[in-house]
């Protein structure tokens, strides 16, 4: 099995950089996603510590510090993450659990779990689904992809697979998503997610990619409210390892026991 797992990998940073095969073969819409699924996270279990800061009109106004613990459930292969509040001092170590459908939210002070929606917002445009690992290919449906240039976050542009994703479950925190993948690379650019009602609620940004465990990876997310375009959240991901997440953290009953290491 680890030696499929490698292979795997390999394939995926292979199909990442291609969207044409030598043979001729196109990727599917479905198959573009979840390339830049590959690009976004790792394969393997995983911690890193997300930095969120929200900014009005340009002004910081508050910041949260997680540290994000995130495993991919061997059945469906979407991540299961358990998230722990670092700082500020006054939520350090509440808890958020995601496993499934299912999200959590443990206060240690009370000792009492009351469960969350994944689009309540956590921290200005920043909602609980946005903080946790999340493979898109595993809860929405790429219904088509066509090619267009657009700007990323540095104001480049890119010539892009232009994705239409429509939630394929309940357990999809948003109810429809374009989503721009730069078709050379299969880097994800940007992404806009809409209420049921067609309201755009935001646009995202992903930037500032890195190599995180052999692969170029976006180590920012910026976050612009659909209305307000001067209220923006940014999180930064930091301190990636490859670590074991036991299947203990991913339960509900043991959230009173956890204890970070």
């Amino acid at each position: 099995m680890k030696v499929f797992s490698q292979y795997r990998r390999k394939f995926m940073v292979l199909a990442a950089a291609i969207a044409i095969s030598p043979a001729g073969y196109a990727m599917s819409p479905q198959e573009i996603l979840a390339a830049s699924d590959a690009i976004r996270n790792p394969d393997f279990p995983f911690g890193l510590t997300n930095t969120l800061v929200e900014y009005r009109k340009g002004k910081e106004t508050e910041s949260s510090t997680l540290a994000i613990y995130s495993k991919a459930d061997p059945k469906g292969g979407q991540f299961r993450s358990l998230v722990r509040y670092v700082a500020p001092a006054r939520d350090a170590n509440k808890l958020i659990l995601f496993s499934g459908k299912d999200m959590w939210f443990f206060d240690p002070s009370s000792k009492a779990s009351i469960r969350l929606s994944p689009q309540q917002r956590l921290l200005g445009q920043a909602s609980n689904g946005d903080v946790v690992t999340v493979n898109f290919a595993k809860d929405y449906q790429a219904v088509s992809a066509t090619e267009e240039d657009t700007q990323d976050g540095e104001r480049q542009t890119r010539h892009a697979y232009k994705l239409e994703l429509n939630a394929s479950g309940d357990g999809a925190a948003y109810h429809r998503i374009l989503m721009w993948v730069d078709k050379t690379s299969m880097r994800p650019v940007k992404s806009r997610f809409y209420a049921e009602s067609g309201k755009l609620l935001k646009t995202a940004y992903y930037r500032r990619y890195q190599p995180i465990f052999g692969v170029e990876r976006p180590t920012e997310t910026v976050i612009i409210d659909g209305l307000e375009s001067d209220w923006v959240t940014v999180m930064r991901y930091s301190d990636w390892v490859k670590r074991d997440v036991p299947e203990t953290w991913l339960q509900r009953d043991y959230l009173p026991r956890f204890k970070p290491e």
